[in-house]
């Protein structure tokens, strides 16, 4: 029998008689290396929630995991934890619980949206007003989390869950710590590419200071430069020189994806990715940034755009509100509308710089990723084609899509030796 046909089977009634009792699970919605998720419905009510199951049957201290604890210790201790931070907006919450000698069922809330991850992976990349409404929901569950002194440890998009309104709701408590007044974390874990500096250095160095909270802030650093450019800013093939950068903090904005994102969420980025913990903003001022400041020109006018006839031309609309001001008495509802008419003229000179250049046929030929309509069509196809090979966890290879500059020149050096 084939593994998967294995993970497939659900465990025997007579070891989980009270979570077959409350619920009727469905078919599965993802694995772990020692769990299933799967989609169940409560009996009472014909609620839909998501069971977590873990198999505890190789469960020892021999095969313990992280921190010498076995399955069960560390399952324990991931419910305190999501007990301690529950009743947020932007949290898992967890509904029930039920335990017996072989498996541990917890049952959440359903998120039929799935990870954001796999959004990500059908959208490419996330837009300034996208990535602030996920980015504000992240820093603000993140807040509720550290305020129990609470370090997550494992923060990436696949432990990021979208509701049925594009909610976030952070999840997998299974690294989390909760920590004493002054006490350091010294031990190795979470995903390669979202690791802080100050992680890897417990790992390299006998005198390192070992880590806190700020790993977070790290993790949320990776997390934005990834939405807005659908690429993680440190990936590399190989591991080794990926880790290099990451204690270096090296990192770029020159790649075209960045040429029609603003200043604001760059300096944010900049200012998260801070190789010294010390100096790494934090989450009250990461959220009082200006990229999280509202400003009218970055809102939605289209209650103001309904407001105003669609058939009249800006220029002449402001002109005859001009002229009408001039031989009439006062008018408050046209001085509105003469207002609004001034803010979305202002709107429309500030974004200018951003009005893409014009498709050129030479352009496209020679460097046709640097045009964004063409740049999103060409990133849309490699994910339709290699969506697949995207892998998740420690393989995160998405940023390999990316990879368009090409090696070598074949075309320059076979004319170079036609010229001789």
């Amino acid at each position: 029998m084939a593994k998967d046909e294995v993970d497939d089977l659900l465990p025997d009634i007579d070891a989980a008689k009270g979570f077959y009792a409350k619920y009727e699970p469905k078919e599965i919605l993802g694995r772990g290396i020692s769990s299933t998720v799967r989609r169940c419905i409560e009996k009472e009510t014909g609620i839909e929630y998501a069971a977590k199951i873990i198999d505890l049957s190789n469960d020892s201290h021999d095969g313990a995991g992280e921190g010498g604890k076995t399955m069960l210790e560390s399952t324990i201790e991931e419910v305190h934890i999501l007990r301690m931070v529950a009743g947020h907006p932007y949290i898992i919450e967890l509904h029930d619980v039920f335990e017996s000698n072989t498996f541990v069922f917890l049952v959440f809330e359903l998120c039929k949206n799935g990870e954001l991850f796999d959004y990500l992976t059908s959208v490419v990349a996330l837009s300034e007003k996208k990535t602030r409404y996920i980015m504000r929901q992240l820093f603000e569950a993140l807040q509720h989390v550290h305020s129990h002194n609470i370090v997550h440890r494992d923060l990436k998009p696949e432990n990021i869950l979208l509701d049925d309104n594009l909610n976030v709701k952070l999840t997998d408590f299974g690294f989390a710590r909760v920590l004493k007044p002054g006490d350091k974390l010294f031990d190795l874990c979470g995903t390669p590419g979202y690791l802080a500096p100050e992680v890897l250095k417990t790992n390299m160095f006998e005198d390192a200071e070992g880590y806190s909270k700020e790993v977070d802030i790290w993790a949320c650093g990776v997390i934005m430069f990834t939405l807005l450019v659908g690429c993680p800013p440190f990936w590399h093939r190989k591991q080794m020189v990926m880790l290099r950068n990451i204690m270096e903090g090296k990192y770029t904005f020159i790649t075209p994806e960045w040429a029609d994102i603003t200043e604001p969420p760059k300096d944010l980025i900049r200012k998260l990715l801070v190789v010294d913990p010390k100096k790494r903003i934090t989450i009250k001022e990461a959220l009082e940034h200006p990229f999280f400041q509202m400003m009218l020109w970055d809102q939605d006018i289209t209650p103001l755009k309904r407001s105003l006839s669609g058939s009249s031309r800006r220029l002449s609309r402001i002109s005859q509100l001009a002229l009408e001001m001039k031989s009439c008495t006062f008018n408050a509802r046209k001085m509105f509308q003469y207002g609004i008419l001034c803010v979305r003229a202002m709107v429309r000179i500030r974004r200018l710089r951003f009005t893409p250049e014009p498709l050129s046929v030479e352009v496209a030929q020679v460097d046709p990723y640097r045009i964004k309509v063409l740049r999103k069509v060409i990133d849309g196809c490699a994910f339709r084609v290699y969506g697949h090979w995207v892998k998740k966890g420690e393989g995160q290879n998405r940023a390999a899509l990316f990879e368009n500059t090409p090696k070598i020149e074949l075309k320059h050096i076979y004319v170079s030796n036609l010229s001789r």
